[in-house]
């Protein structure tokens, strides 16, 4: 059965018309302005991906992130790749605080890991922030537990809440996603982020060039280009608080969310996304809430389209 993601725009050109670059998607948590990646190199394309490529991403994650020495770094494509491999790692039994990214359970469930779910379980897992409420999990939650799972895809809009120095504990590790702060989705890049021996073990259920070539390049630009971050993070704020404007306007009400993305509680989403969808803005709606939306932050030329449909 296929599980409930943002996205999907194609499906929904077929059911209300128009064409794919005429619609406006705020169905993900994706930056919609994303980093620019400038030239790339012809040996990242022409040449198979080599240390010198993934030690300079390495390093530059290490700074981004401030992340502690003694700590292993494991880049991956993508973060959802890590998270597929994650109850290879563990033992079974996983916590994982619902509603949140259902990526988690749907990895433990099929390789049957998943216990009992309570929180007696040997691995907990957090979103921080959680998708897609927003709610940021203190650093306690990491205490008792076998193993404590840090999924920080978002947190890169809000840098000094982040748990990396955690990670420095052996039952702590920490994933970070790329493809949203920085708008790339498309390039599949994340990062583990924890104790030597555990992320050795992920790198061993890895396959060869786990990480592409172009992948390599931009992801170590990027990661040190602070004044592009610094600015972003001014510009996402912005943003978010003239979508709540403009949609408080419209009588929703401010669940919570990120700056990448706001959740509201509505009369009925199905019908709002319906109605947004014959204005070709396509939202997200959850199979098990009648009254949540989340919209993902409009480009700057979408916002009249995001109006008009409202």
């Amino acid at each position: 059965m296929a599980r409930d993601h943002g996205g999907g725009v194609d499906a929904a050109v077929a059911r209300w018309g128009g064409t794919r670059d005429g619609w406006l998607d705020l169905s993900t948590g994706i930056n919609p302005v994303p980093y620019p990646v400038g030239e790339i190199s012809a040996l990242a394309w022409n040449t198979l991906p080599d240390t010198g490529a993934m030690e300079r991403l390495i390093a530059a994650a290490r700074s981004f992130w401030n992340v502690p020495e003694g700590c292993a770094i494991l880049p991956a494509n993508g973060a959802s790749a890590l998270i597929s491999r994650l109850p290879e790692i563990t033992g079974c039994g996983a916590y994982i605080p619902a509603p949140t990214y259902n990526e988690y359970k749907a990895a433990f469930e099929g390789a049957d890991k998943l216990g009992d779910g309570s929180k007696a379980s040997g691995t907990h897992i957090y979103v921080h922030p959680n998708n897609p409420d927003g709610k940021l999990w203190p650093a306690s939650v990491t205490e008792g537990n076998a193993l404590t799972v840090i999924d920080e895809s978002f947190c890169d809009v809000c840098p000094e809440q982040s748990h990396v120095h955690l990670a420095a504990n052996e039952g702590v590790v920490v994933l970070k996603s790329f493809g949203k702060f920085w708008g790339l989705a498309g390039l599949r890049l994340g990062f583990m982020i924890g104790h030597p021996e555990l992320i050795a073990k992920m790198k061993a259920l890895q396959e060869p060039w786990s990480v592409n070539g172009p992948a390599l390049e931009i992801g170590a630009r990027a990661l040190t280009d602070h004044k592009w971050a610094n600015d972003t993070r001014a510009r996402l704020a912005q943003d978010a608080d003239r979508l709540d404007a403009l949609m408080t306007g419209k009588g929703a009400k401010v669940v919570g969310g990120t700056t990448l993305f706001r959740l509201y509680e509505v009369d009925d989403a199905a019908t709002w996304q319906d109605e947004l969808a014959q204005g070709h803005v396509w939202s997200r709606i959850f199979p098990y809430s009648k009254t949540w939306l989340r919209l993902g932050l409009p480009a700057p030329d979408g916002w009249s389209q995001l109006e008009a449909a409202l």
